[in-house]
């Protein structure tokens, strides 16, 4: 198949690139200015700017997926007013400006758009899965806004699927990178109270898991998470048993307000989302990692 993938440059991108290319698919880059001197296959756009080199993506064709996973960084930063805009604008106008294009060709490759668990909010002890609906926060109308983008394409006739993935966890980028360290130096612990749900996936299942909907094709909206949700302090106790390190230093959820604001405490270390993915699990997909301490012990020894 011939792939074209936006955000090939994250944490996912770059390994889905890799599974890509080991399966024997062709993948196109959609580039964005300034990211270094082409060295492959390329389909110049700007995002910000509203462009897309046409003529680029005219040569490539025909396209038979593209995976859109471009987005600004939720974590990367303090959520101030200018970043939490620039987070929803970087998704919905890259979604619609690739859409638009996508629908002008003759033939409409299927896309695969990301999204995010963040789009059920924080809902305690809820078991959640694709029929549940949103929930309330920041991150709920990002991916509500982002999904309704990528949805269009339906309506001017090409197959999408939603990919809403959990937590990524990897030593190569992301919570897990920042978070082992301290772990390692018996300074980690539980996230507030400890009893949130978290619903990891290890980068090896995710990265699975796309190239399995972009092969199959397969339209719909699909979570992309272990079938093991657990809380936050049996995830602590993971980690610590699989480094050998005690975990017997908490991060209070007033210190975590304090250090990263309220908001974004809230929804990215204290938001509780036990979700199931249970349209993959329907559909014949099977994980490498499927339990959460074999998913922990991978991911620190990746």
């Amino acid at each position: 198949m011939r792939v074209g993938v936006t955000g090939s440059s994250g944490l996912i991108g770059r390994a889905l690139v890799e599974a890509l290319r080991a399966a024997d698919h062709d993948v196109i880059f959609f580039r964005r200015p300034g990211a270094g001197v082409a060295t492959e296959r390329t389909i110049a756009w700007d995002p910000a700017a509203g462009t897309l080199a046409r003529a680029d993506l005219e040569s490539a064709n025909p396209l038979d997926a593209v995976v859109h996973l471009a987005g600004a960084g939720i974590g990367d930063r303090r959520w101030s007013t200018t970043r939490k805009a620039e987070i929803l604008n970087s998704r919905v106008r890259s979604t619609t400006l690739l859409v638009d294009a996508l629908a002008q060709l003759p033939t409409k490759p299927f896309l695969l758009s990301a999204s995010a668990i963040g789009f059920y909010g924080s809902r305690g002890d809820d078991v959640l899965d694709e029929t549940s609906g949103p929930g309330e926060g920041f991150l709920a109308e990002v991916c509500r806004a982002w999904e309704r983008e990528a949805e269009h394409y339906r309506t001017l006739g090409g197959p999408v699927a939603v990919a809403r993935t959990g937590i990524v966890l990897d030593l190569a980028g992301g919570a897990l990178k920042r978070q082992a360290p301290l772990f390692r130096a018996g300074l980690g612990g539980r996230l507030g109270n400890g009893q949130q749900w978290v619903s990891p996936i290890s980068l090896l299942d995710e990265v699975r898991a796309l190239t399995w909907l972009v092969e199959r094709q397969l339209p719909g909206t699909f979570n992309l998470c272990s079938p093991e949700p657990l809380r936050n302090v049996a995830l602590t106790r993971i980690i610590g048993d699989a480094l050998r390190r005690p975990t017997l230093m908490p991060a209070p959820a007033f210190a975590l307000r304090a250090v990263l604001g309220a908001e974004m405490a809230n929804e990215l270390l204290l938001s509780s989302q036990r979700v199931l993915p249970s349209a993959l699990l329907a559909h014949g997909f099977a994980f490498i990692h499927p339990r959460s301490d074999d998913l922990m012990r991978y991911a620190l020894k990746s």
